[in-house]
């Protein structure tokens, strides 16, 4: 019995099953789908693209923790999915759309943005049960993503008036930032401490209500806003955990 009881589980870490790994799929069509819309020039069809790659990234880890159906191949495919999706893609996007009017200056950027993608998805796949899962380490590499696109999604969708070398150069700054701030050891909140399947208060599904009422009235400048606050976030944290840590060594001191 023992033995049939490991045999289960082996067989069960080298499974492949087919619900979480078809939103894996889906995050990862998306993402090839946003390259093809950019170099087509149809930049807001593939800033839409990352968002919607968004939200099957979010959906296949908790089907598969839903479904008990969590496999080493599926980490993998994950990985890889997005780095396409949040890596490769909004770099592309992003250098078609403003950064190729640099020159070497604005594939540099996107290289930046590229690298440290593929470096946190390795520090993340790495560190998995080893820090602390309240929080990610660096900036993750969707959120990271949605600013990209969300940046592009608001300049075009608005038809905001900036200057062709204005608008390079903040897309310079904009795709450098959430580069390095992905492998920076700011936290970040990861919400993996929300459980889908847990009962909630009532008001918890009244502010659900109202932040999808807001981000309905006006997707590019609520989704945009939203990440600028969370893309800053970690640092704020990180200044707070440094005071707090400061605080506590000098009272040591002074004891």
């Amino acid at each position: 019995m023992p033995n049939l009881r490991f045999r289960d589980a082996d067989h069960r870490h080298r499974s492949i099953y087919l619900l979480p790994n078809a939103f894996t799929t889906a995050n990862l069509f998306a993402g090839f789908y946003a390259i093809v819309q950019a170099m087509g020039g149809h930049f807001e069809a593939a800033a839409i693209a990352i968002f919607v790659a968004m939200v099957f990234d979010a959906m296949d880890g908790r089907v598969a923790r839903m479904t008990n159906t969590q496999s080493s191949f599926g980490e993998q495919y994950d990985s890889l999915s997005d780095m396409t999706s949040f890596g490769i893609a909004p770099a592309l996007v992003m250098y078609e759309w403003a950064l190729h009017d640099l020159g070497r200056w604005g594939w540099l950027a996107a290289f930046v943005y590229v690298s440290g993608a593929a470096l946190r998805l390795a520090r993340f796949n790495a560190n998995i049960g080893v820090v602390d899962k309240r929080f990610f380490q660096g900036l993750p590499s969707p959120a990271a993503a949605a600013l990209v696109a969300g940046f592009i999604w608001l300049v075009v969708d608005n038809k905001l008036a900036i200057a062709p070398e204005s608008l390079a150069w903040i897309s310079f700054g904009l795709t450098l930032y959430t580069g390095i701030t992905m492998v920076t050891d700011a936290p970040f909140y990861s919400g993996k401490s929300v459980m889908v399947g847990r009962s909630v208060p009532f008001w918890v599904i009244s502010v659900f209500v109202a932040g999808f009422v807001f981000i309905s009235s006006d997707p590019p400048v609520a989704l945009f806003g939203f990440f600028v606050l969370y893309g800053l976030s970690g640092w704020v944290i990180w200044i707070w955990r440094w005071q707090r840590l400061r605080r506590l060594s000098s009272g040591r001191r002074e004891g």
